[in-house]
């Protein structure tokens, strides 16, 4: 076996959206850095849906760009259709997506990982830790390269013993056209973690040249489309349409005889799949009385003649799979540029980890992405940016950035996954936040920016720009409350549609009034008026949701009283008396770090966080 001869302070295996932050985020925060890809012309690729963000997953981009992450900024740069979701809802679930150019948001993300001083980038499949005494200090290759580290931070995706199903004929891939990672997961057994299996899934990729896309309804992008990134203030590239069409009753009927060539439903498959994104054999046995599920027909890329049919993910046979798209409206002709499939792939149970993605058993060895359980770029980004961050602060001798469940989606996503295992592929929503009021879009700079600062991802020039960005909104808000309009000026209440104004008011108690937007009321100041789209957006919401604010506030501080209730590492739980064995069990597996933690393991009681309680605040 050949040594490198180079130390690095962090070594990243995988090259995916987890891997990409995770490096990067090292990489800028001093440490030298390599990350290690089974093919460099494979970094950052997108291996399912050609699209960045959606309904939770845009607030997980949106605090990644606001730490000082990178694919805010990527995808700002190669989307081809910008659309923010829920708009007729409340400000907390509203969401941005948008369609990415496959291949340019690829390439993008590898120039930037090429440019980084810090950062070699190097491919190779690393098929064993290096670990002694229990602390990680490399990787070894299947080219016989050993690479010594402090750190190793393993992204591995879909690859580890990854198995392609594509109706009864399996073969061994990472994804389709690429080799799996073989031997990792047998290493990772035997140094003592516990492995698990999961399944995910694809569509066929479509030839657009063989739709007929004048029977479809047509999707439209934003007329003004809203960048992910902070730092951008407009999208330039012009954007692109999807369309949508629907399955039919001759579609289910086509699927339901193929079943007995399924893989899912033959007993080929034995990893557990997503519950909320199933396959297309899935929702037509498990929904039999719905006569129709939706497609969304979205392109690959500007270059490209592939369209991905965003709603019919399938393992059956490529016969089958071309029957029934030929069942649906617009695809009667359809041509398949590439089979749809499933994926079977290693994991490793994510309550072997400590909040900060470090292993309870290895010390030094971080996992992010899809071998925690997780599916998707998003959360998958996410980890391997708060990965990178506390690897790069262990080499550094610094404390871990630790993000709470009421300070991030990150921290809840993470506090989840530590709390709870991933038993089946984990999808972020909205409705796993306990506080999303306060954890919405437009203000994931002011929770999280000068976090990225005091670890140092946030450069100087972002730094300015969020100053200059909370200055404006300290300077809206006052303008706000001290600007007022008068009950007599009648020309000014009857251009803002009021019938009467007694007492006069201010624009802050205008703002408050449901049928009054601040579009409606930025006119009566100039100065008011010369603000930014972003600063007039939070400033309407923080005073129409003012109450509902204050509320959620409250319940945080109540929240971290016990939150913070610190638990030692030596804990000894089994000599504490008036808890179950179950509870005890549990405790002692996760081995939560803090009171509130705790709370939170599925099956420790009340009663048991009220006895731990007392002991604790006794000392």
């Amino acid at each position: 076996m050949f040594s490198y001869g180079k130390d690095y302070q962090v070594i990243v295996v995988g090259a995916g959206h987890a891997g990409c932050e995770a490096a990067l985020a090292a990489a800028r925060i001093g440490c030298s850095t390599l990350l290690l890809n089974l093919s460099l012309d494979a970094v950052a690729q997108m291996s399912c849906n050609p699209a960045i963000g959606g309904l939770a997953k845009g607030h997980l981009v949106k605090e990644i760009d606001a730490l000082g992450g990178e694919m805010g900024l990527t995808i700002d740069a190669t989307g081809i259709q910008f659309r923010v979701l829920n708009t007729r809802k409340g400000p907390a679930v509203r969401a941005s997506r948008a369609q990415a150019d496959r291949r340019a948001y690829a390439l993008r993300m590898k120039q930037i990982l090429e440019a980084e001083p810090r950062l070699d980038l190097k491919q190779g499949a690393v098929d064993a830790l290096v670990v002694e005494n229990g602390q990680v200090r490399g990787v070894k290759t299947r080219e016989g390269i050993t690479y010594r580290g402090q750190n190793v931070v393993l992204t591995t995706g879909t690859f580890m013993r990854g198995l392609i199903h594509v109706g009864l004929n399996h073969y061994p891939g990472g994804r389709a056209g690429e080799p799996p990672s073989v031997g990792l997961s047998d290493n990772l057994r035997n140094l003592g973690l516990q492995v698990g299996r999961l399944k995910t899934g694809t569509p066929a990729r479509l030839d657009r040249n063989s739709i007929d896309f004048s029977c479809l309804e047509e999707q439209f992008g934003d007329d003004h489309p809203r960048p992910f990134s902070f730092l951008n203030r407009c999208i330039e590239q012009s954007q692109v349409s999807c369309y949508i069409t629907y399955t039919n009753e001759r579609t289910h009927e086509i699927i339901r005889q193929g079943l007995d060539r399924s893989p899912l439903y033959s007993g080929i498959i034995e990893g557990v799949g997503p519950r909320y994104c199933p396959s297309i054999e899935d929702k037509v046995v498990r929904f039999p009385d719905k006569d129709r599920h939706q497609l969304f027909l979205e392109p690959e890329g500007l270059q490209s003649s592939e369209i991905y049919p965003n709603g019919v993910s399938t393992s059956l046979p490529p016969d089958v799979q071309l029957a029934f798209l030929r069942s649906i409206s617009g695809l009667e002709q359809v041509e398949i540029m590439r089979p749809g499939y499933a994926i079977e792939y290693d994991y490793v149970d994510p309550i072997q980890l400590q909040p900060t993605l470090e292993t309870k058993l290895i010390e030094g060895l971080f996992h992010a992405g899809q071998i925690n359980g997780t599916s998707g770029y998003e959360e998958a980004a996410a980890q391997g940016l708060i990965a990178g961050i506390n690897a790069a602060r262990r080499a550094r001798g610094e404390e871990p950035l630790i993000l709470r469940r009421d300070q991030a989606y990150i921290g809840v996503l993470i506090d989840d996954l530590i709390n709870l295992g991933a038993p089946e592929p984990y999808r972020m929503f909205t409705s796993r936040a306990e506080y999303r009021l306060l954890l919405r879009e437009d203000n994931a700079d002011q929770r999280l920016t000068p976090l990225g600062r005091e670890v140092g991802l946030v450069d100087d020039a972002r730094w300015a720009a969020f100053e200059e960005k909370i200055g404006q909104l300290g300077r809206a808000r006052e303008i706000a409350g001290r600007v007022r309009v008068a009950p007599g000026d009648r020309k000014q209440v009857a251009r803002l549609g009021l019938q009467e104004l007694n007492n006069g008011a201010s624009l802050e108690e205008l703002l408050r009034r449901p049928q009054l937007t601040i579009k409606d009321l930025a006119w009566l100041d100039e100065e008011l008026e010369g603000f930014s789209s972003e600063v007039l957006e939070q400033l309407e919401i923080e005073t129409k949701y003012a109450g509902y604010i204050r509320r959620q506030e409250d319940e945080v501080a109540r929240f971290r009283k016990t939150e913070e209730v610190r638990i030692p590492d030596n804990f000894h739980y089994a000599e504490i008396g008036g808890m179950s064995a179950e509870v005890i069990e549990k405790l002692e597996k996760i081995r939560p770090r803090t009171l509130g933690q705790a709370a939170r393991i599925p099956g420790v009681t009340p009663a048991a966080v009220a006895i731990l309680s007392v002991l604790l605040r006794r000392g």
